[in-house]
């Protein structure tokens, strides 16, 4: 089928007694496993590095390699290999399942350490007079799952995020498969948790979420393992994320219709697989919160069937109060009218 993705740039704006504030350019686009590049006759879409919203996919060879059934691997496990966890003592504790079935310590992770995301969970290492550590991290998931695939690969475990680590140039190898183009030094960074990224244009980042959407369009390899991460993030949506954060109360809401992942500087990526869709967003100017919301009303707008009651709640994701302290509403932020989502 010669079909390109769809693709366009909307704004968000922000008000405040129903005057504009402030304005969010972001970009978007949707595709079908089997869309070709778009070409020189639409707007470009820029390159983006994708961060976390690609850790889904990277947590496919842990499937692949056999890492997963070797070791007994659950579904919320797999699903803390996909997440940006908010170091919530659930989060914390499947990541030391993890580490212990890869016979490895928190030591051993290469992640960085930072505050938990949950207030809660912050507070009570401070109330236990205890620094963050970086089980806490909200990588710490993927990173012991890449433990784990070391192990299991015979490969050392140190360096595992170095680029020509034997696991890294797996994952590499899965991204470059399901975007559909190669991922050379040309394209190369390095993500906030240490491992590669990959600057990706942004069509062909929905082909990705669109081929793992849909895995019998992917290699024989990888079609068991799409099914699977894509089953945990499903069944553990808390895991994915945490109290409170977008990910999490979206797939909450619609439950197995789509999966959805947000990476920094503004990017969010969702599998649709009912309708064998990808959908990729970013905001030009990082912004997370437009980033949600335009990702709120492609969902709104492309999730089939959805029951009213979670077209209800993305309606509410897509277009946001803006409350003070009181609760009292101030204003708010929306797509600009007559923005093209389709």
């Amino acid at each position: 089928m010669d079909v390109k993705p769809r693709q366009g740039i909307v704004e968000v704006e922000v008000t405040r007694g129903g005057r504009w504030e402030s304005v969010h350019a972001v970009a978007w686009a949707l595709a079908a496993a089997d869309d070709r590049p778009a070409d020189g006759t639409v707007a470009a879409l820029p390159d983006v590095f994708p961060r976390s919203a690609v850790k889904p996919l990277q947590a496919l060879p842990v499937i692949e390699t056999g890492a997963a059934d070797r070791f007994g691997v659950s579904a919320a496990e797999l699903a803390l290999a996909a997440a940006s966890h908010s170091g919530e003592p659930d989060h914390v504790a499947g990541v030391r399942g993890i580490l212990a079935k890869a016979g490895c310590t928190v030591a051993d992770l290469a992640c960085g350490t930072h505050a938990p995301f949950a207030a809660a969970a912050a507070a009570d290492l401070v109330r236990r007079g205890l620094e963050p550590s970086a089980i806490e991290h909200n990588c710490s998931g993927q990173h012991a799952a890449f433990l784990l695939v070391a192990r299991h690969l015979g490969a050392a475990p140190g360096g595992y995020t170095a680029a020509d680590h034997p696991v890294q140039r797996l994952v590499t190898e899965v991204l470059a498969d399901l975007a559909g183009l190669p991922l050379g030094t040309d394209r190369f960074g390095i993500d906030g948790c240490g491992i590669p990224t990959f600057a990706i244009p942004l069509d062909r980042l929905a082909v990705a979420w669109a081929r793992f959407a849909a895995p019998d369009s992917v290699a024989v390899v990888r079609r068991e393992a799409a099914r699977r991460v894509l089953a945990a993030m499903v069944a553990h949506p808390r895991l994915v994320a945490g109290s409170d954060r977008f990910d999490t109360l979206v797939m909450e809401s619609i439950g197995p219709r789509a999966v959805v992942k947000a990476g920094a500087e503004g990017v969010s990526c969702a599998a649709v697989p009912g309708a064998g869709l990808g959908i990729a967003v970013k905001a030009l100017d990082g912004a997370g919160r437009a980033a949600e919301i335009v990702m709120a009303a492609l969902l709104g707008r492309h999730v089939p069937e959805l029951p009213a009651a979670a077209a209800a709640r993305l309606s509410e994701r897509a277009a946001p109060v803006i409350r003070r302290g009181d609760g009292t509403p101030v204003g708010g932020l929306r797509l600009v009218a007559g923005s093209r989502l389709d």
